[in-house]
C-alpha cells in the first residue's frame, strides 16, 4: 500500500517573507493528507524548524545575500554577487537529485529557490514577481528570471489576477511560457475582534545590514512616540528573548501566534513594505506605515503604489521622523480580498 505523498517545501532565505507566507501552504498541505519535508538554510530554516518542530528539515545552500551599505550600490552588490548565486543554484541542483532519491520527494515547491526543479517530479515556482524590476535593467532582470521560471511546471502567484489587487505590475504580466496560477494573497494570520492594546507595532526584518541600520534608527526617532510601542526585531535565535525599555517592549522574534495577537491588537504597524508583509497586513485589515529597503527596487515600487492609492503612507529611510506618522490618519489602510484558495484542486498536480 503507499502511503501518504511526499512535498517538499523550500523558500529562499531572503529575510522572513519567503518563510512565512509558505506557512499557509505547509498548513493545507498537511491538513490534505500529504507529508511535509521542510528546506532551506538561514534564519527561513530556523523559523520553519519552530514553526513546524515535528516535520523533518533539510539545509540547502545558501544564497548569501547581502544589501549594500549604499542604497544607490544595491544593483551592483548584486550583479558582483551573482557568481556566488549562481553557484548555490548549481549546487541545488545537485543536491535536489540527492535529495529527491534519499527522502522519496513527490513534488516541489520552491518559493523563489531558483535551482530546485527536476524532470523527475511535478515542481511549483512561487513568486509574485513576473516582472523584475532593478530600474534600468528591469528588462534583462524580467527576461531572465521568466527563463528559470520557465524550468517549472507552474507558476503560484499569491494575489487576485484582476482588480484589486497588492502586486501591481510585479504580478500581472503575460508570460505564455509559464503556466500561472493566481492564488489569492497568502497569509498566515487570521483576522480576530480584539481589544487594541498597543498603539504602534514596528516589525524589522530583511538581510543586513539595511535591518540594523533601521533598528537604530527607530529606536532613537520612537523614544518621543507618545503612547506604546512593541518592538520586533526579526532576529531568529534559539530562545525568545523580551525586555522593556520606558514604554517600549522589546522582542528578538515572533512565533507566528504571538504575533498574529500582538497585529490584532495593534493600532498601527510600521515596517518595511515586504510583500508578505503587505499580505498579512490586509488579511488583518490594518492600518500601516511602510519604510522601503532603501535601493530595492520591488519595495519601493510597493510602497509608491500603496501610497498613492491612499493606502499605506510610505517614505525613504533616511528621510523618517516620528512626525510621518501623522500621515496616516489620512489613509485608508489595507483592506482583505475575499479569496479562497481551492487547495484540493492545486494539489492535484502532485
Amino acid at each position: 500500500m503507499k502511503g501518504k505523498k511526499r512535498i517538499l517545501v523550500a523558500p529562499l532565505n531572503w529575510g522572513l517573507g519567503h518563510a512565512t507566507r509558505c506557512i499557509p501552504i505547509i498548513r493545507a498541505l498537511l491538513a490534505h493528507d500529504f507529508e511535509v519535508v521542510l528546506a532551506s538554510d538561514g534564519i527561513a530554516l530556523q523559523l520553519l524548524k519552530k514553526e513546524f518542530p515535528d516535520l523533518e528539515a533539510l539545509e540547502l545552500p545558501s544564497y548569501h545575500i547581502a544589501y549594500a551599505k549604499n542604497a544607490k550600490l544595491f544593483k551592483w552588490k548584486l550583479l558582483k554577487d551573482s557568481p556566488k548565486v549562481l553557484k548555490a543554484i548549481k549546487a541545488e541542483k545537485k543536491a535536489i537529485k540527492v535529495i529527491i532519491e534519499t527522502h522519496h520527494i513527490d513534488g516541489i515547491i520552491s518559493d523563489n529557490r531558483l535551482g530546485l526543479h527536476t524532470k523527475k517530479v511535478p515542481c511549483v515556482f512561487i513568486s509574485h514577481q513576473l516582472q523584475v524590476l532593478s530600474g534600468s535593467t528591469t528588462w534583462l532582470s524580467t527576461k531572465m528570471h521568466q527563463k528559470i521560471m520557465q524550468q517549472f511546471d507552474v507558476c503560484w502567484v499569491p494575489d487576485n489576477l484582476d482588480e484589486p489587487n497588492l502586486s501591481g505590475k510585479l504580478g500581472h504580466v503575460d508570460v505564455p511560457e509559464l503556466p500561472t496560477k493566481y492564488l489569492g494573497p497568502l497569509s498566515r494570520f487570521h483576522k480576530k475582534d480584539t481589544e487594541i492594546t498597543t498603539d504602534l507595532l514596528v516589525i524589522l526584518s530583511g538581510p543586513e545590514p539595511q535591518r540594523t541600520f533601521l533598528e537604530v534608527k527607530l529606536l532613537e526617532e520612537l523614544k518621543a512616540f507618545k503612547g506604546s510601542i512593541v518592538f520586533v526585531k526579526g532576529i531568529i535565535e534559539e530562545v525568545q528573548t523580551k525586555s522593556q525599555k520606558d514604554h517600549m517592549t522589546i522582542y528578538n522574534f515572533m512565533t507566528s501566534d504571538l504575533l498574529e495577537q500582538t497585529l490584532n491588537e495593534s493600532a498601527l504597524v510600521l515596517s518595511r513594505s515586504g510583500y508578505t508583509t503587505i499580505m498579512d497586513l490586509a488579511k488583518l485589515e490594518k492600518k500601516a506605515f511602510f519604510i522601503p529597503t532603501p535601493g530595492q527596487f520591488e519595495q519601493e515600487y510597493l510602497a509608491k503604489r500603496l501610497d498613492a492609492l491612499g493606502m499605506v503612507p510610505s517614505c525613504k529611510q533616511e528621510d523618517f521622523t516620528i512626525s510621518k506618522l501623522e500621515a496616516v490618519a489620512a489613509s485608508s489602510g489595507l483592506k482583505h480580498f475575499d479569496y479562497d484558495v481551492n487547495y484540493k484542486r492545486l494539489f492535484d498536480l502532485f
